[in-house]
């Protein structure tokens, strides 16, 4: 498997356990919680994830590898682990939310940052709803990690359908017109 597939691979699975884990925090599906995400997270998002990391560092994609192998570990983590305390869940979320903000500002393509970037809010917003108790800021954290979720989507799909990965640039200064 080329680094590209495994991007595209792990992007599909990080994709999949955020729409499923975010949708489900946010209950706008009638009889659906984030509970209910733990088989996706455990194999979805937890092992598949994990295997994909090792064999992006194979390939010798030592950022992706790092990043879908973490990502991985933390997901299967969430699934099979229960939390004693809102005060645990929320400093679980927080050492998550830790790793998305190491893998946005590793860098990256414009899609993948904006995924990792929007991941770290998610997981920030859910670690203080739960050492706050706040119903209201789980909900908004389950929509950002939902948005997080259809990026990673995106950018897998758009890699392998040949959409387009980047706004259109406009001309670099006043007056400036293209030619063509």
């Amino acid at each position: 498997m080329d680094n590209g597939s495994t991007t595209v691979v792990g992007r599909l699975a990080l994709g999949i356990t955020l729409l499923a884990f975010g949708l489900g925090t946010t209950g706008v599906i009638h009889g659906v919680a984030a509970s209910d995400a733990v088989s996706v997270a455990h194999y979805v998002g937890g092992v598949a994830l994990f295997l994909v990391g090792l064999l992006a560092f194979r390939g010798g994609d030592g950022v992706s590898g790092t990043g879908f192998a973490a990502l991985g570990a933390l997901w299967f983590t969430w699934a099979v682990g229960g939390h004693s305390s809102a005060d645990a869940a929320g400093l679980f979320l927080l050492l998550f939310a830790l790793v998305a903000l190491t893998l946005t500002l590793a860098g990256g393509d414009g899609l993948g940052q904006l995924m990792h970037g929007l991941l770290f809010l998610a997981m920030l917003v859910l670690a203080v709803a739960a050492f706050a108790d706040s119903s209201s800021l789980a909900k908004a954290g389950g929509w950002i990690a939902a948005v997080s979720g259809a990026v990673a989507w995106y950018a897998a799909t758009a890699a392998l359908a040949h959409w387009p990965t980047t706004l259109p640039g406009r001309a670099a200064g006043r007056g400036v017109t293209a030619t063509g």
